[in-house]
């Protein structure tokens, strides 16, 4: 089972094989070619087929979130990136070199690659400068604490230097951990859930923070997290998996707005779903028919998927398009959201909007934003 003591050791073997790796080695010049390249990776535990045809390109500098619920094979892959697993399937490409393949595999040690774990693996027995230097072992001494110290300024812990880890708060501890991973300049940093243990407010700080510093580093990295929010708002591309693959890819605005499946589009958004049939060119549906943009088979059953932002509340002498009953309101802070009971719909349809409803408002009529209704086959 993982644990810390698993961590800490992986995170000895990644630092050392960095270190070791940065004093001869010569980057290859800056180009367009791809800093990692997976080519249908696959791998199977017992029965399981954890990963299947993994396909991914990542470019210099980019920033990649793998997103997906518990169980997709996020954390798998990474693994396997990192050189810590092996592919049963498939080729890893990195600077355009296999590094692992059905008759290669280059060991954790020479890939450099950087870690940054869930729960961060400090040794706790080191001071924040002393575990910064752990991955600068072997080069110069006066070098090593000139980057040491420069890294740690970048973090903004200098005046922490002296201190050890028990004694930080959990963001200074992520900063230490990202301090001594990005230390020996690494060529892809890895980060697994970096910002899960932290407090919801504390999170976004600290996740700006870091994004910013990685970005003006110029540095590859990949984050898994199965955090919606945060991989629509920190990658460059995210990269959403199901059950060991890849179901879509492209920018936080592309998934988010354009979902390939009801999948995708459930984790992205809690829609209101609405079943209606599909006839004449549109799905009829009990609050309104709504034209069809895919192939969707005359007569069949289908979802109409609206967004709560795409509903808006008005008296229902207004020309709605439907009338309701406002059943409950929750004050968000800057969004209130508002269930509305509909005759014909099993369940309430949640609104929210940053317009607040008048507090004695009880019928209420519906208008839907017909262009930015979704709709999925009900298979």
């Amino acid at each position: 089972m993982r644990g810390a003591e698993t961590d800490w050791l992986l995170t000895l073997i990644l630092i050392w094989a960095i270190n070791k790796t940065t004093r001869n080695a010569r980057k290859p010049p800056m180009s367009d070619i791809a800093a990692l390249t997976l080519n249908t990776i696959g791998k199977r535990f017992g029965d399981v087929d954890v990963l299947a045809d993994i396909d991914l390109t990542v470019m210099r500098g980019e920033i990649i979130c793998l997103v997906g619920r518990s169980g997709c094979g996020k954390s798998t892959l990474l693994r396997i990136i990192a050189g810590v697993e092996t592919p049963d399937v498939g080729s890893v490409m990195m600077n355009d070199r296999e590094i692992a393949g059905p008759t290669i595999f280059m060991e954790p040690e020479k890939r450099r690659i950087g870690f940054v774990f869930q729960d961060y693996a400090l040794f706790p027995h080191l001071t924040v400068e002393q575990n910064v230097l752990f991955g600068l072992k072997g080069q110069p001494k006066a070098q090593a604490k000139a980057r040491a110290a420069d890294m740690i300024e970048h973090v903004r812990l200098a005046d922490l230097a002296k201190r050890y880890p028990h004694t930080l708060s959990g963001g200074e501890q992520q900063r230490v951990a990202l301090a001594r991973a990005l230390a020996p300049k690494p060529d892809i940093l890895l980060m697994d859930e970096p910002f899960s243990n932290l407090d919801r407010g504390l999170r976004d700080s600290v996740r700006e923070e870091t994004l910013g510093l990685l970005r003006d580093l110029k540095t590859t990295a990949i984050m898994v997290t199965h955090d919606p929010e945060e991989a629509l708002s920190a990658g460059d591309r995210v990269v959403l998996m199901q059950q060991g693959r890849i179901v879509q890819s492209g920018t936080g605005y592309e998934v988010h707005d354009n979902p390939v499946s009801r999948y995708a589009a459930d984790f992205f958004c809690a829609f209101n779903k609405v079943e209606g049939t599909v006839r004449n060119g549109h799905l009829e549906t009990p609050i309104g028919n709504f034209p069809h943009k895919g192939d969707l088979r005359e007569g069949a059953k289908a979802f109409a998927y609206i967004r709560p932002s795409a509903i808006t509340l008005a008296t229902p002498d207004a020309g709605a398009d439907v009338s309701g009953h406002i059943t409950s309101r929750v004050f968000m802070g800057e969004i209130e959201q508002v269930s509305v009971s509909v005759s014909g719909l099993p369940q309430d349809l949640r609104v929210r909007s940053m317009k607040r409803s008048p507090a004695d408002m009880r019928n209420v009529g519906l208008s839907v934003a017909k262009d930015s209704v979704l709709m999925f086959t009900s298979d």
